[in-house]
């Protein structure tokens, strides 16, 4: 039986690659407290709560000085 919480790699991914992003620049470009377990569980598909994908969103556009929406980074 398949784990329903883990949904597969993320676009996420791709986009943290295109921008030659780490975790670590995602967390320290947030304005909340973030940590880079939230960024490893978002780039692997880990079913998160809207809050953290909120924030991992922000903490993206932030870093990459882009204006991506939760479609261009989540799958679910």
């Amino acid at each position: 039986m398949m784990d329903e919480r883990n949904l597969g790699e993320q676009p996420i991914k791709k986009l943290l690659e295109k921008h030659g992003l780490k975790h670590h620049d995602l967390v320290a470009a947030s304005e909340v407290q973030m940590t880079h377990k939230m960024v490893t569980r978002a780039e692997k598909g880990r079913r998160l709560t809207d809050n953290t994908k909120r924030i991992v969103l922000n903490a993206l556009n932030r870093a990459a000085g882009a204006d991506y929406t939760m479609r261009d980074l989540f799958v679910y």
